[in-house]
């Protein structure tokens, strides 16, 4: 016998019984502002260097004239890119692929030789944060009084310094998204427009989100956008190895570290080289400390070597405590000689060669290439028409593209079939740096063909005799 028992249908919860010893723990770590030092030395030289050519081309370029127009100009409206003498169309896009290309493979070798080169001296994010870095330093003062002023207490010095200095950044970056937006846009008519304040919706949009782009990544972000947001720093592990220059820490030399006199002998205190001044830290614009290893976060720009050289000098220490070198280098105690050395490495030489040849391919297909391009597209709302002549005719548009200086005047022909003749214009002139759409019409005579599909050519030359391109195209004869 069974007795049938319904339970009831209730969940019942399970309290946990609170602890007085339990404490609520936040796994988030707000971001603190980095207050980088100035510094000088031999790589704080060669990065104003850099940032110096890089910006005199950057906002130099656009100004300057070639012939009537402006020597660089990627004029989107009008699918033309003027590069000084050059000028290319959509058509030539092949070649920006081979940039892109070049440009890879010079990071991949840079990399491999000598880190994050990139990053430390040439990279905009970096460009950009020395520049803010130093208005800021001229307004504010260097790392200490700039730690003083963000901690005191609003006041009419602090106001007033905080406008003068994003006063500074504002205008900076407007005059960067302008020159920006100038490369694609006339410069000097921007610059009048500007004035008369008759940009249009496209100007104004880009002018403003490049402005905003590099005030906000210059001036707030800085090192979050070489941690957090810039890819290369995540892959750049695949393309360093033993034999790479990074900037290094000689713990041997550096350790045990600590506070001591110029006086102090080292040996018998048993100190390192290292006083623990943690200058390399206050100086790196990413904050980290370089005596705890090559970290990600580290863009090899070398202001801790700098900064640390100043320290070994000053205490009467040898420099290099901190230094360009490799890991064999450090684990082997080899030479500056023997280091350089091993930079001709079986990797180094491949990638080497390879970039080479591109770049030879490169500008010998530049320098071969035909001052001119022709599209050839067949009429097709009529394939095919007998003449009042009794002929066969098809008809064509022929887009020819002057890509050189200087007025054209271009010869057209045609062969591939028996009596096949162009009965329209045969000599089209073409601007300097123009494009000219001409229809022709192509007669063979009736019946001197079978019915089908027939490849023919259409040879395009300057009357200067110099070049000459072949474009493929068929002409149909019906049933």
């Amino acid at each position: 016998m069974t007795t049938d028992t319904k339970l009831p249908n209730k969940v019942i919860p399970i309290q946990a019984v609170p602890n007085e010893d339990d404490t609520l723990v936040s796994l988030y770590a707000a971001s603190k502002k980095i207050y980088p030092r100035s510094v000088e030395g031999i790589f704080a030289y060669w990065r104003w260097v850099v940032v110096a050519i890089t910006q005199l081309m950057f906002y130099g370029l656009p100004w300057l004239e070639w012939g009537a127009r402006q020597a660089v100009l990627f004029d989107l409206e009008a699918r033309r890119f003027y590069i000084f003498g050059l000028v290319l169309y959509p058509q030539d896009f092949i070649y920006l692929t081979g940039l892109l290309i070049i440009a890879a493979l010079s990071l991949f070798l840079f990399t491999a030789v000598a880190g994050r080169l990139w990053c430390g001296y040439a990279c905009p994010q970096t460009v950009y944060s020395e520049i803010f870095l130093w208005i800021e330093r001229k307004i504010e003062g260097d790392r200490s009084a700039r730690m003083r002023l963000d901690d005191a207490n609003l006041s009419t010095r602090k106001i007033t310094k905080k406008i003068y200095k994003h006063t500074a950044w504002i205008v900076l970056s407007l005059w960067t998204g302008f020159t920006f937006v100038g490369y694609f846009t006339p410069i000097h008519e921007l610059a009048v427009s500007s004035f008369a304040a008759h940009w249009g919706s496209w100007e104004i949009f880009w002018v403003f989100f490049y402005a905003f782009a590099t005030y906000g990544n210059a001036g707030f972000m800085r090192e979050q956008v070489c941690k957090y947001m810039c890819p290369y720093a995540r892959f750049q592990s695949a393309m360093f190895d033993h034999d790479t220059l990074i900037v290094t820490y000689d713990t041997e030399r550096g350790e045990p570290r600590g506070a001591r006199s110029k006086k102090t002998d080292l040996v018998s205190a048993n100190l390192g080289a290292c006083v623990d001044c943690s200058l390399c830290v206050q100086v790196c614009p990413t904050g980290i400390d370089i005596r705890q290893g090559l970290q990600y976060e580290c863009i090899g720009c070398g202001a801790c070597a700098d900064v640390c050289d100043t320290v070994m000098v000053k205490l009467g220490y040898a420099k290099g405590l901190v230094r360009y070198s490799t890991q064999n280098a450090m684990n082997n105690k080899w030479t500056a000689r023997q280091t350089l050395l091993r930079v001709f490495r079986p990797r180094v030489l491949v990638y080497t060669s390879i970039l080479l040849a591109l770049v030879i391919a490169f500008g010998t297909s530049l320098a071969m290439r035909s001052p001119f391009k022709v599209d050839v597209v067949r009429d097709r709302a009529t394939l095919a028409r007998i003449t009042e002549n009794g002929a066969l005719e098809n008809i064509y548009r022929l887009q020819i593209m002057n890509a050189a200086e200087l007025d054209k005047t271009y010869q057209l022909s045609v062969h591939g079939m028996q009596g096949i003749e162009i009965v329209t214009e045969t000599e089209v002139d073409v601007a300097a740096a123009q494009s000219r759409w001409v229809v022709l019409r192509v007669n063979i005579p009736y019946g001197s063909s079978e019915a089908g599909s027939h490849k023919i050519t259409f040879d395009i030359q300057d009357t200067s005799g110099q070049h000459m391109v072949h474009e493929k195209s068929v002409f149909l004869v019906p049933r």
